[in-house]
């Protein structure tokens, strides 16, 4: 598969169509795999935490998850066709999954990830979820999450603990789960699917204006949509500079 680099972090050059036939392809192997969905946000983060970049390096499939990653190829004389998010590539991932193909719900706050497998399984009643939980990506917690899960043992573990941390924890540990086929950090993909956020209208989603929707909802967000719609770009076009 075809990949682009943008400071120092590689980029699959997929459609969302591509995203769910490839995941589909992993989990009917028997390797595990690492499905990560980098933003300009998490871009930046893997700029300056070097654990954080290996993570990204180290991954099997990483999906362009924000317009600023499309900017950032053109500008770069790179290209990447679409922006492919973490929520819609999971609903469309489970229309696309058979009945034996067991999920996982990882992550968010206490009741939201039921609340999202509720949702999920009333559009696929195929679906087959084995389990949630909220839990947390610290260390004295792991093994207890580990031993839940591999008593489920689902083929695909979904991950919302945020970024970075969802993924180092899934890097870290998914060695320890058998049973899983695919890992997937999916950030704040369960929050949206229980209907405990709103998306942006389609018009400023195709705009790449979310970002404007969400500081106008969530004005906590003020410091993380500074990093991604200012810090990010100019981290790019500094690094273009070093290189011409």
């Amino acid at each position: 598969m075809l990949r682009i680099s943008l400071l120092n972090v590689p980029i699959d050059v997929v459609t969302r169509t591509d995203a769910v036939d490839t995941i589909v392809q992993m989990l009917a192997s028997s390797s595990q795999r690492h499905v990560m969905t980098p933003n300009s946000e998490m871009l930046v983060e893997a700029h300056r935490n070097k654990e954080f970049r290996r993570v990204l390096q180290q991954s099997d499939l990483n999906l362009p998850d924000s317009h600023g990653l499309l900017w950032a190829a053109r500008y770069t004389g790179q290209c990447l066709p679409e922006r492919v998010t973490g929520v819609d590539t999971v609903r469309e991932l489970c229309k696309h999954l058979d009945a034996h193909t067991s999920v996982f719900l990882l992550g968010a706050g206490d009741g939201i990830a039921e609340k999202a497998a509720k949702k999920l399984q009333q559009k696929n009643p195929h679906l087959k979820i084995v389990g949630t939980f909220s839990g947390s990506p610290r260390q004295e917690d792991a093994e207890a999450i580990i031993q839940k899960i591999n008593a489920a043992k689902p083929h695909l573990l979904l991950v919302a603990y945020g970024a970075p941390a969802q993924d180092i924890w899934i890097a870290d540990h998914l060695k320890h789960m058998p049973s899983v086929r695919v890992a997937m950090g999916i950030g704040g993909t369960f929050d949206f699917i229980a209907g405990i956020q709103k998306r942006a209208p389609q018009i400023l989603q195709k705009l790449g204006l979310e970002w404007m929707w969400r500081l106008v909802r969530q004005p906590s967000r003020l410091p993380r949509i500074f990093t991604a719609v200012v810090v990010f770009p100019l981290l790019v076009m500094h690094s273009r500079a070093r290189v011409q």
